[in-house]
C-alpha cells in the first residue's frame, strides 16, 4: 500500500509540474506576442509617422536593445528569488504593446519600443530559471515546451495585429493588453518561487567562465541576427511587391510557428545526441536555406520560410540549457547571457539592415544573414559543451 501511495504521490506531482510548465507557456506566449508583433505593422508605421524604410533596423534596434539589460536582470533574480520579476515582465510587455496603438510621434514610439524591451528582459530569466526546476526528467523537452510558447507568439501575434490594423485602424492594437492582464494571476501560481541565493555562496568563476560564455553569447547573437534580418524584412519584401499587410506578416507566423518543429526536435534529440551536430548543423541549413529564399518566388517563400523556422529555432532551447549548465548556481544569469545580451547584440546589427535593405533592396541585405549563419555554424564547433542534467 505503501508503494502505492508513493506512485500515486509521484504522478500528482508529475501532473502537478506539467499543469504549472502549461501555464508559464501560456505566460510566454502572450509576453512575447505582445513584445514582438512589431514586424507585421512597421510598413503601417513607418507610413503613418513618414519614416523612411532605411529606418526599419532602427525601429527594430530600439525594440530588442533592452534585451541586453537580461543577465542584470538575471543576477538580481538569483539573488532575490521568488516569481515577481517574470510577472512584471508580462504586466510591461502587454502594456507597451498596447501603446503601440497610440504612439503618434517618433519619440513617444522609440519611448514604448524600449518599454517593451525593458519588460521582455525583466521577463526571460526568472522564467526560463524556473523552467529548469519544473523540469520532470528530461530538461531539453521542458525547455523546449517553454520556448514552444513564445515562438507561436511571435509567430501569430504579426498576423493578428496585422489582422486588427487592417480592420479597424493602429488603435484597435490597444486591445492586446487585455489577456496579459487576465494572465497575471495564472502566471503567479503556476511559476515557481525561486530560492533567493545565499549570502555565503560561491562568487561566479569568471576565469573558469569567461571563454565559454563569451563563445556561446557570439554564437547566439549571430543566430539573432539572422532571425532578426528574416522577420525585418519579410514583410517588407511582401508589401514591395503590392501585398497586403496581413499576409505580409503570416510569413513571420510561418517562419516562428513552424519552428516549433525544429523547437521540439532540437529539445529531443539533444536529450538523447547531445548538441555540438544540431548546432552546426542547423546554422549551415540557415545559410544554404537563406540563400535560397533570395532567389525564391512564389509558393517557394512558403515553404523555405517553414524550414528556416524548423532548422534556426532548433537551436534555441540547446543554447540556453548551455548556458545553464555552464553556470549552475546562477541560471537566470545565464539565461539572460545567452538569450538576452546575445539577442542585444544581434539588434544592434539589424540597424544596418535598414540601409542595406534601401541600397540593395531587401533581397540584397538578406545577403547579411548568410554571412552570419556561416559564420555561426563555425564558432558552434569550438562552443565548450557540457551538460549535467542538473
Amino acid at each position: 500500500m505503501a508503494v502505492s501511495a508513493d506512485i500515486a504521490a509521484s504522478s500528482n506531482t508529475t501532473r502537478e509540474a506539467r499543469g504549472r510548465l502549461a501555464g508559464l507557456s501560456w505566460s510566454h506566449f502572450l509576453n512575447d506576442g505582445a513584445a514582438n508583433y512589431l514586424p507585421g505593422v512597421l510598413p503601417v508605421i513607418l507610413l503613418q509617422l513618414h519614416l523612411s524604410v532605411a529606418l526599419a533596423g532602427t525601429i527594430m534596434a530600439a525594440l530588442l536593445v533592452g534585451q541586453g539589460l537580461q543577465p542584470l536582470f538575471g543576477l538580481l533574480a538569483d539573488r532575490i528569488g521568488g516569481r515577481l520579476l517574470t510577472a512584471l515582465g508580462l504586466l510591461g510587455s502587454s502594456v507597451g504593446g498596447a501603446l503601440l496603438g497610440v504612439v503618434s510621434s517618433v519619440p513617444w514610439l522609440i519611448a514604448v519600443l524600449i518599454m517593451i524591451g525593458v519588460s521582455n528582459a525583466l521577463f526571460h530569466p526568472q522564467a526560463l530559471a524556473g523552467v529548469r526546476k519544473l523540469a520532470i526528467a528530461r530538461g531539453g523537452i521542458a525547455m523546449s515546451v517553454f520556448l514552444i510558447g513564445g515562438e507561436v507568439g511571435r509567430g501569430v501575434w504579426p498576423m493578428l495585429a496585422g489582422a486588427l490594423v487592417t480592420m479597424g485602424g493602429r488603435f484597435w492594437l490597444c486591445v492586446l493588453v487585455l489577456p496579459g492582464l487576465m494572465t497575471l494571476p495564472l502566471l503567479l501560481r503556476c511559476a515557481p518561487a525561486l530560492p533567493a541565493r545565499h549570502a555565503d555562496a560561491a562568487p561566479i568563476a569568471w576565469s573558469a567562465h569567461a571563454r565559454p560564455l563569451a563563445l556561446l553569447v557570439i554564437f547566439c547573437a549571430l543566430r539573432a541576427f539572422v532571425i532578426f534580418a528574416l522577420v525585418t524584412l519579410m514583410p517588407l519584401i511582401w508589401a514591395a511587391q503590392a501585398g497586403s499587410l496581413t499576409v505580409g506578416a503570416s510569413l513571420i507566423t510561418v517562419v516562428l510557428v513552424v519552428g516549433i518543429i525544429g523547437n521540439l526536435g532540437g529539445g529531443w534529440l539533444s536529450d538523447w545526441m547531445g548538441s555540438r551536430v544540431i548546432l552546426v548543423g542547423s546554422l549551415l541549413a540557415t545559410a544554404g536555406l537563406t540563400a535560397a529564399f533570395m532567389a525564391g518566388t512564389g509558393l517557394w517563400l512558403w515553404l523555405i520560410g517553414g524550414a528556416l523556422g524548423i532548422v534556426l529555432f532548433s537551436t534555441l532551447p540547446l543554447t540556453i540549457l548551455i548556458a545553464q549548465d555552464i553556470l549552475p548556481e546562477n541560471r537566470s544569469f545565464g539565461s539572460g547571457l545567452a538569450l538576452g545580451l546575445a539577442n542585444a547584440v544581434g539588434a544592434l546589427g539589424v540597424i544596418a539592415v535598414g540601409p542595406a535593405a534601401a541600397s540593395w533592396g531587401a533581397n540584397g541585405a538578406l545577403a547579411m544573414a548568410v554571412i552570419a549563419a556561416l559564420a555561426a555554424a563555425g564558432i558552434a564547433w569550438i562552443v565548450p559543451i557540457h551538460r549535467n542534467h542538473a
